[in-house]
């Protein structure tokens, strides 16, 4: 299966959605779609939203890892969003959570980031 990634500026907040499954074979595309969108976009901070996400590897740890050390450069957060059990638990087992926020859903984690609705 292959992957869809869905990119929306909301202020200052890049919000990555993904549909499919993130591993070696579709990371370096989301790894530079979202480089560039950091890059051209006036964006403090992203939220990653999982919500139809299948499947993740450690490449997609990778992925989430170098954005975070992208946008915490720029004195922004990162959270991440509408976790399915499997992604969870590997968010968990990776050790992830002790550097990112997690929210139920983008309403959420747009809130925690003090972003008027």
């Amino acid at each position: 299966m292959s992957l869809q990634i869905e990119l929306e500026h909301y202020r200052q907040t890049l919000i990555v959605r993904l549909q499919g499954e993130l591993d070696h074979h579709t990371a370096d595309t989301v790894k530079t779609r979202m480089e560039e969108a950091v890059m051209r976009g006036n964006v403090n901070h992203i939220i990653m939203s999982f919500k139809e996400l299948t499947f993740m590897d450690s490449s997609g740890l990778g992925v989430i890892l170098g954005r975070y050390k992208q946008i915490t450069a720029r004195g922004g957060k990162m959270v991440v969003c509408d976790l399915n059990p499997a992604v969870y638990r590997l968010l968990e087992m990776s050790g992830l959570f002790k550097i990112l926020s997690i929210q139920d859903d983008e309403r959420k984690a747009l809130q925690s980031l003090e972003v008027a609705l």
